[in-house]
Parts: C-alpha cells; structure tokens; sequence
C-alpha cells in the first residue's frame, strides 16, 4: 500500500507466551512478490538484500493499522529492531502501556497475526524484462505494525496503482507501435 509518501508490507509475529512480547520479520529481502496481475501480466516487487543498512530506524513505532497511540517505541527500547540477511525482524514488549497490553491479548485472542511496515524509499529501479519492481535502498521506517488483514491484500490496493501505471505504459507503447507498423504498411501502398 501507498500514501503519498509512504509504502507499506506486511509479514507475520509471533508472540511469547510467557512475558507480553512479540516477535516477527516485518520485512522480508531477497524474495519476489506477486503484486499485481494485470490482463495475464503479472508484476512483481523486491526488497533488496541490504536494502535497511542504511535506513533511519531512530523513531519507529509499533502500532495497530499503521495509527493510533504506539503500543512499542525504539526510543524507549520497548522495540528492538534487527537488520538481518533475509531481512528485518523485530522484537516488542507490550507490557509497558495500556495500548501494548491490548494489543498483547488481542493477539493472544486472534484478532491480528499479520505485520506491515511503513517507510519510504531511497533508491529503486524496475526491471521491464521481468516487470518487477526492486526496493534497493529503504530511507526511512515510521512504523511495524499489527494489522486487522494481511497487508499483502492492502499492499495490493495502492501498489496496483504503481502496476497498473507500468501496464498502461507498456500497452501504450506497443500501441504506438503497432499504429507506426500500420502507418508504414499504409504508405508503402
């Protein structure tokens, strides 16, 4: 999903029963997404290995749908955050605040077992061939959170924007080109 200047994904947590934390990879590198089909055309995403070695994680949040009053917080080390090879995993103690516990028993209860990250971009490129788009560099992280769906199903919402303009792209150009084909047979006549 895409707001303005924000991209969210989402990825499974787990949780701890005996203390109120959770644990999950919010962000998975290395591995291509389908994120939009479009007339038989699929179009696919992926974050880069590496991508996060430079990201600012200073201030990021663990929230509930990417809003609302922040149940973790890397400033006050109730969530810990580790770049890894196949990605970003997180850790959250949910002990510390009202909204924490809740979301502790929430997910306890089954109401969320799927995670979405907000950030924006640094570097990407898109590969035509393979029609894939390739994080290369992520900025900055605002927020892991819990989320009422898997993202992959809101990810797709605004990310089909973002597809469909590469599809409208592509369908123009081999129209042209098919108009130009046309255009010389007509005058070879």
């Amino acid at each position: 999903m895409i707001t303005k200047d924000r991209e969210y994904r989402s990825f499974d947590f787990e949780m701890n029963e005996d203390e109120q934390k959770v644990e999950g990879v919010p962000a998975v590198t290395g591995q291509d997404t389908l994120m939009f089909e479009f007339d038989g055309i699929k179009y696919y995403e992926r974050i880069e290995p590496g991508a996060f070695d430079e990201t600012d994680i200073s201030d990021v949040v663990l929230n509930v749908d990417h809003a609302g009053k922040p149940a973790a917080k890397t400033k006050n080390s109730t969530l810990q955050l580790d770049v890894r090879d196949d990605g970003l995993h997180m850790s959250a103690d949910l002990s510390k605040n009202a909204t924490g516990r809740e979301l502790y028993e929430d997910i306890k209860a089954g109401f969320f077992d799927k995670m979405s990250f907000a950030f924006t971009i640094a570097e990407e490129s898109y590969d035509k061939e393979s029609r894939t788009r390739i994080i290369r560099k992520i900025k900055r992280l605002f927020d892991v959170s819990a989320v009422t769906y898997p993202a992959y199903s809101q990810t797709s919402l605004i990310a089909r924007s973002w597809a469909e303009a590469e599809a409208e792209a592509e369908r123009k150009v081999a129209e042209a080109a098919e108009w130009q084909r046309k255009l010389k047979l007509r005058t070879k006549l």
